[in-house]
Order: structure tokens, then C-alpha cells, then sequence
């Protein structure tokens, strides 16, 4: 417990202190934020590449706490290719082709480590909860790695709140995994956290600078990376519900989107603002008030994933879709499949 506490206490502190280093660069290189649409909630320039300062934190905490081997060399370099394309990005837009091909490459890399979905949960029987995937886990890790790093992507639109909202999953299962056994795996998901909240006081709103896509993609990434060979591998009947728990707000977000796009005829991948923090916003909240009602929709899908993760079988699927079923209703109410303008 005393190693998770300092993986914790020292990237959130190397974070905090190197946000300032990374607003320097982020004036000097021209990475700045200019609202230039209406679905940009700042209404002044506000500079990127606060991401450096998350992945300087994570990098050297890592470095300095876990053993090298073949799995976290691989994750490091994932890492650092994400983390890589996003301060490119941040400074002058890359094509979204080029970027999903580097994200893919990122992905192999660390399936090339050993990280891959190898079973998935099988609600329907009892008898043989886990299926496994064989020659499709090759496709269904991609799939996962590379949808989780868009969707932690897609949520950062307010101040703190993909920060905050990364800091809370990373917590959950840095929770989960520790209760499974799983020491390395939670202490490299504190190390994520405290990176995430280190930043966090330099974005809360008014946020004097943005971690950009150097910083969500780097933690939606690592995420995803981590998620499959913590939680995912434990072999548990739930073992995929939780994590996909712990990551319920982008990764809901982001399927109602899709969802509200297909049912309005509009292209899949067109932005708009009909995400769940600009849905809010319309409905009067101020923005600390949306950020914060984010902060306890992602608290209470941590809380459950933590749950189920202890919890028998029928208790785990039974808990399952009631979380699911309050989730969805409460997207409805706050009009995720409406047509937005």
C-alpha cells in the first residue's frame, strides 16, 4: 500500500511541477487554442501540450518504480509514439488517416509485448462464463486499444474534465486490480493517476492551459493498454464489464453519439455538439456544475466496477444492468440521441 501511495504522491508532484515547463513550450512552438467554431466552450486562446507534463510524470515514475521487462518496455513506447503524435498534432493538425495508422501501430507494439484480449465474458452460461477468442484476439485488442484512446479523446472538451474523469477510472482500477492481486498492474494505474491529477489544478476551470491531444490520447492509450492486461486477463465472469465500468462516461458518450448520428442520417464520425458535457451545458449548468455531475457519473461507475469485481456471478450481471439501465436513462433525459444543430 505504501508503494501505491508514493507511485501516487510523486507523478501527481512531477506533474504539477512540469505543467508550467510544458505552457513555456506550448507558447514557443505556436500550440495554442484559438476558438474558431461554437463547440470550443473557451472564448480566448489558451495554450496545448500540457500532455507533457502527464507523460514526463508517468515516464519517470515508471522508469524509476517497475521492473523493464518485455511488457513495459513495449507500453513505454506505445506511450511515447502517442504521446509523440499529439504534441505534433497539437502544434500544426495531422491527417485523421495518418493518425489512426500511428494508433494502430501503437496498439501492435504493445500486443507485440503480450498485451492482447485473449477471452471474453459469456452472459449466457453459466457453465462456460469465459470464451475465448482464439484468432480474433488480434482484431478485438485493436478494436479496444484504439476506441478507448478516441473516446478519452472525444470527452476532453471542458476544463478538467478528461483529466479529472482519467484520474477517477485509473483510481477504480488501480482499486480492482490490487483486489484481484494484481500489485505491478495497480501501482502502474497510480502512476497514471497521479500524473492526471497532478495536472488537474493547472486545467480546472478557468484553465490556464489544455493537455491536448498529447495528454488524451497518451491516457486513453494507456488505459486501454493497461486495462487488458490488469483487468481483462484476470479470467473473472465480468472481467470485460469492468473495465468498460471505470471508463463509463467516455465510452457511453461516445456510443450515443454514434448512436444520435446514425438516427439523425448524419456522417459518424461529423462533430456536433450533442456530447453529454455540451448537453448539460444547454440545460443551464454552469461549467464547474457539468464538470463536477461528470466527476460523479464517473465516481459511480468506478464504485461499481469495484463492486462487481468481488461480487458472485448473478450479483455481478444483475448489478451490471441496473448501472447500465440508470446510465442510459439518465442520457436520455439529458438528450444524447436529440437532433443537435
Amino acid at each position: 500500500m505504501d508503494r501505491l501511495m508514493i507511485a501516487l504522491a510523486l507523478s501527481a508532484l512531477i506533474a504539477y511541477l512540469t505543467t508550467p515547463l510544458a505552457r513555456r513550450a506550448a507558447y514557443r512552438l505556436g500550440a495554442i487554442d484559438v476558438p474558431k467554431d461554437n463547440r470550443r466552450v473557451h472564448r480566448k486562446p489558451i495554450p496545448r501540450l500540457g500532455g507533457l507534463a502527464i507523460y514526463a510524470a508517468f515516464l519517470a515514475v515508471s522508469l524509476l518504480m517497475m521492473d523493464l521487462d518485455r511488457q513495459m518496455v513495449t507500453l513505454l513506447g506505445g506511450a511515447t509514439l502517442m504521446a509523440g503524435m499529439g504534441m505534433v498534432d497539437d502544434v500544426r493538425p495531422l491527417p485523421a488517416k495518418l493518425k489512426l495508422s500511428l494508433q494502430i501501430c501503437a496498439a501492435l507494439l504493445v500486443m507485440a509485448g503480450g498485451v492482447r484480449i485473449e477471452f471474453i465474458t459469456n452472459f449466457l452460461s453459466a457453465s462456460k462464463p469465459i470464451v475465448a477468442l482464439g484468432p480474433l484476439a488480434i482484431p478485438a485488442t485493436l478494436f479496444w486499444i484504439v476506441g478507448i484512446t478516441n473516446t478519452v479523446n472525444l470527452i476532453d472538451g471542458l476544463d478538467g474534465l478528461a483529466a479529472g474523469v482519467a484520474g477517477i477510472a485509473s483510481l477504480s482500477l488501480a482499486a480492482v486490480a490490487y483486489m484481484n492481486g494484481q500489485p505491478e498492474v495497480a501501482v502502474l494505474l497510480m502512476i497514471l493517476a497521479g500524473a492526471s491529477l497532478g495536472f488537474l489544478p493547472h486545467n480546472s476551470h478557468p484553465a490556464t492551459i489544455f493537455m491536448g491531444d498529447t495528454g488524451s490520447l497518451l491516457i486513453g492509450f494507456v488505459l486501454a493498454s493497461i486495462s487488458i492486461e490488469g483487468v481483462i486477463k484476470s479470467a473473472t465472469t465480468i472481467a470485460v464489464a469492468i473495465p468498460v465500468l471505470a471508463l463509463g462516461v467516455p465510452i457511453f458518450d461516445t456510443a450515443f453519439a454514434i448512436l444520435r448520428r446514425m438516427v439523425n442520417k448524419r456522417p459518424i464520425m461529423e462533430a456536433d455538439k450533442g456530447h453529454l458535457h455540451h448537453r448539460l451545458l444547454a440545460q443551464g449548468f454552469s461549467h464547474r456544475q457539468t464538470v463536477w455531475i461528470l466527476y460523479g457519473f464517473s465516481l459511480f461507475l468506478g464504485v461499481s466496477a469495484i463492486f462487481i469485481s468481488g461480487a458472485s456471478r448473478t450479483t455481478s450481471i444483475a448489478m451490471l444492468l441496473v448501472v447500465t439501465l440508470i446510465l442510459m436513462m439518465a442520457m436520455i433525459r439529458a438528450g444524447l440521441l436529440k437532433r443537435t444543430s
